[in-house]
């Protein structure tokens, strides 16, 4: 009996644990050209770099349901082109590429339950 208590201690701590830890539960979809991520909840950084031409824009669309974003887009380590911290409302807005290169869009969420869609469309 003994034995018993302390496997059900034991499950019920390790479930207690694992609940409480989780960082991300959703889905991601990156490759050079689109960064798009929904989920119920992100309490992490994550980061795609995507490649673009000058002339080119970046159309960002965020959804914030829960929770607060912060979000950067780099160049190779220089100043970022646009970065906004405390994100708790949905908005979309474009960024225009003035150098062509690999920029890095990070996205940290605090309690985050929503989407992030950040897509290279290539202007002419």
């Amino acid at each position: 009996m003994k034995k018993f208590v302390l496997l059900v201690c034991m499950l019920a701590l390790t479930f207690s644990l694992t609940a409480c830890g989780t960082d991300f539960n959703g889905s991601r979809t990156g490759s050079d050209s689109e960064f798009i991520m929904e989920y119920s909840v992100l309490n992490t950084t994550d980061t795609q770099e995507l490649t673009v031409e000058s002339g080119d824009t970046i159309q960002a669309k965020i959804v914030v349901k829960k929770g607060s974003l912060a979000i950067k887009i780099q160049k190779d380590g220089e100043e970022p082109i646009y970065e906004s911290d405390g994100i708790s409302i949905s908005n979309e807005f474009d960024v225009e590429i003035d150098e062509s290169g690999t920029y890095t869009v990070e996205v940290t969420g605090k309690k985050a339950k929503g989407s992030v869609s950040f897509v290279v469309e290539n202007n002419p």
